[in-house]
């Protein structure tokens, strides 16, 4: 079985797309990242994997993430290249024959997108969605592989670059995906077609 893992925050006022927040405010931030979460929902649940969505303080059962379509778990402590692998780890433990992983940050994801990364895999060890300010939206892999999430200087332009080089350094190849945006600031969020209401 195909395992589908989303990385998601608690919507929390104040906690969410604090970078937006900064421009729009903070119920604004909130209302814009409960629309990014509604997206990635509504995407993620026509792919046919097994989904997990790992939220990054606590489970919510009364959520619309609902327990028939998505399997709820909570991110480990630790950076992001820690929780990815913990996430990859549990699932390849479930005996994942092939693992992918996205965030909710992306507007322009599509149900298309996640299920060419699956079958990217196919002829890849690893596959990834670069994201347009130097980091990815997108990995995936076939085997349990936390060496790629070691030693990379996270939020910074450098993450999908250093990836890339542990990948091929390991000669070990990766399937490219489409480079997309993260929303991270009101501009991003204008430039994708969405209307700052604030």
């Amino acid at each position: 079985m195909n395992h589908l893992l989303i990385f998601i925050k608690n919507p929390i006022k104040g906690e969410v797309k604090t970078r937006l927040a900064a421009t729009v405010g903070d119920d604004e931030a909130l209302r814009i990242y409960l629309e990014l979460l509604k997206h990635t929902r509504n995407i993620a649940a026509q792919v046919d994997a097994q989904r997990n969505v790992f939220y990054a303080h606590f489970i919510n059962q009364e959520d619309e993430w609902n327990r028939s379509d998505f399997d709820k778990h909570v991110q480990i402590n630790g950076d992001l290249g820690e929780k990815m692998a913990a996430g990859f780890e549990a699932v390849f433990e479930k005996k994942a024959r092939k693992a992918v992983i996205i965030g909710s940050d992306c507007a322009s994801l599509t149900t298309d997108i996640i299920n060419t990364a699956f079958a990217k895999l196919d002829t890849h060890d690893f596959v990834i969605g670069p994201a347009d300010d130097g980091g990815y939206y997108l990995i995936g892999m076939k085997e349990f592989s936390p060496e790629i999430f070691q030693n990379i200087e996270w939020s910074t332009e450098k993450v999908f670059s250093q990836t890339l080089d542990i990948i091929t350094n390991n000669n070990k190849t990766c399937g490219l995906l489409p480079t997309l945006s993260d929303i991270d600031y009101e501009e991003d969020w204008i430039k994708y077609g969405w209307q700052i209401t604030s």
